[in-house]
């Protein structure tokens, strides 16, 4: 083999090692990059894809997303004691109880008690948008709830939701109520059902 067939064929080897050490990282990235995708997954929830439609890109998303773990991790986050907890579900007993007279104030105060809820676990209660993103790490699969909730709530304050819409309301806040609360406040039963006590005295006048 002559000097010149020797300097191709060592050259040869050298770019066919740097293409496979290529294709090896690029492969190497993919993978990580597929594992922090599916992990956000799995994190977020619907989220994930929620915020995707939002954002430019899946990257910016992606980005979103873990910036929100980081802020998340700098909260400090309180546990309810059962004297809380208990505290709690009696409100929204109550809230639910007084949707029969009176369903767009219940509206209001159900967001007022889900903030105040909010706001003894630890999470900021600013703006709407900012409170979400600190809700989605721990909180992800009750947000389209809290979102329609929210959005009924507006419409209310304006007087165009109907009852129904109150109805649905009372039970999207309810959802992450008891999310946040660690399990239901109350009986499941519907906003609209009075309760049993109310019932008898209604039956006894």
């Amino acid at each position: 083999m002559s000097p010149t067939q020797i300097v191709l064929t060592v050259l040869v080897v050298l770019v066919i090692a740097a293409i496979a050490a290529a294709i090896a990282a690029a492969i190497a990235a993919a993978v990580v990059v597929a594992g922090r995708r599916r992990s956000l997954r799995q994190r977020f929830g619907p989220e994930y894809d929620h915020v995707v439609a939002e954002q430019d890109s899946r990257g910016a998303a992606e980005r979103e997303l873990r910036d929100r773990k980081r802020r998340h991790a700098e909260l400090e986050l309180i546990p309810l004691d059962p004297d809380a907890r208990t505290r709690y579900a009696q409100a929204w007993e109550e809230l639910q109880v007084g949707f029969v007279d009176s369903p767009a104030e219940t509206v209001g105060q159900a967001d007022e008690l889900v903030s105040r809820l909010v706001a003894e676990r630890g999470y900021p209660t600013g703006e709407f948008d900012d409170r979400i993103a600190h809700l989605s790490v721990e909180h992800a699969r009750t947000l389209g709830h809290y979102r329609d909730a929210h959005e009924i709530h507006l419409r209310n304050s304006r007087g165009e939701a109907s009852t129904e819409d109150l109805r649905q309301a009372v039970v999207h806040y309810r959802a992450l109520f008891a999310d946040l609360l660690g399990g239901e406040p109350v009986a499941a039963r519907t906003p609209d059902q009075r309760h049993p006590d109310a019932a008898h005295d209604a039956t006894n006048r």
